[in-house]
């Protein structure tokens, strides 16, 4: 299937390294000239020189996405490529692990400052060109955690949970103009921060250290998860159905949130 994502530039926050980084891939493998940032020029510079080995195009950008000057500098540097067609707003994560004995007020802002604001401060800056063009795409990563929150890191949930509204509400808002909001939510997903925790666990358990992933897998997965597919998913996945959502193909899903959670959640 031909996505006609070439020559669409796209921006992806957080893609020097773990899911960020495989969207960035996928991407850049329908056709995409894929802008890579990450607050790590290195880390980013790593990942779009393998997206080039890979035949694909790619430039680094870099920029703290809780400071506004930093965005503007970002997307100067971004223009002179030329404007975004495809945002991805990947960046965000967690500011380190608590329950609701530890949680801190200030961790739960620090936590949606870098999830749900940077996320806005992005779409915000990059829609009215996409408004102006009469086309445009805007993903959002949430996670299954938004929709199954755990009782740990509950600031993370929040602000997962936080980003499907804001999608919702964007989409609806630019839907006329052929730009789309969408939100994809994983969940066990096989990044080298997942496997190396597999691993070890895997290693507690009495597999060799050099098994092959799928034993790894078999042993540690139900100790954490009950998927129905029986697996954790892949890069290749997230970042084929991000492919998907930012096509010319999708042009009539906005306001959707896509679970990629091997049927972990018990709802339809």
């Amino acid at each position: 299937m031909n996505l006609h994502l070439d020559g669409k530039i796209a921006l992806v926050t957080g893609s020097s390294k773990g899911i960020g980084a495989g969207i960035a891939r996928g991407l850049a493998r329908e056709g995409a000239v894929v802008m890579v940032h990450g607050r790590d020029r290195d880390h980013a510079a790593a990942v779009a020189r393998q997206i080039g080995q890979e035949g694909g195009m790619a430039h680094v950008v870099t920029g703290d996405l809780t400071d506004e000057t930093a965005i503007d500098a970002l997307l100067a540097e971004v223009r002179t490529v030329g404007d975004v067609d495809i945002l991805v707003n990947n960046a965000g994560g967690s500011g380190g692990n608590s329950d609701w004995s530890t949680t801190e007020a200030g961790a739960w802002a620090s936590t949606y400052d870098a999830n749900v604001l940077a996320a806005m401060r992005m779409a915000k800056a990059v829609a009215p060109r996409m408004r102006h063009a009469g086309w445009g795409r805007i993903i959002n990563i949430s996670s299954l955690a938004a929709l199954m929150p755990p009782a740990g890191n509950p600031d993370y949930s929040a602000a997962k949970a936080a980003m499907l509204a804001m999608s919702a509400s964007m989409a609806k808002a630019v839907a006329a103009e052929g730009v789309t909001v969408n939100t994809v939510s994983p969940g066990t997903i096989r990044s080298e921060k997942l496997e190396r925790k597999f691993r070890e666990v895997a290693l507690q358990r009495g597999v060799a250290p050099d098994a092959q992933w799928e034993e790894v897998e078999a042993e540690v997965l139900p100790l954490f998860a009950s998927v129905p597919i029986g697996r954790v998913g892949t890069l290749g996945e997230i970042a084929d159905a991000v492919a998907f959502l930012a096509s010319p193909r999708a042009s009539y899903i906005t306001g959707s949130n896509l679970r990629l959670d091997g049927g972990m959640l018990p709802t339809l």
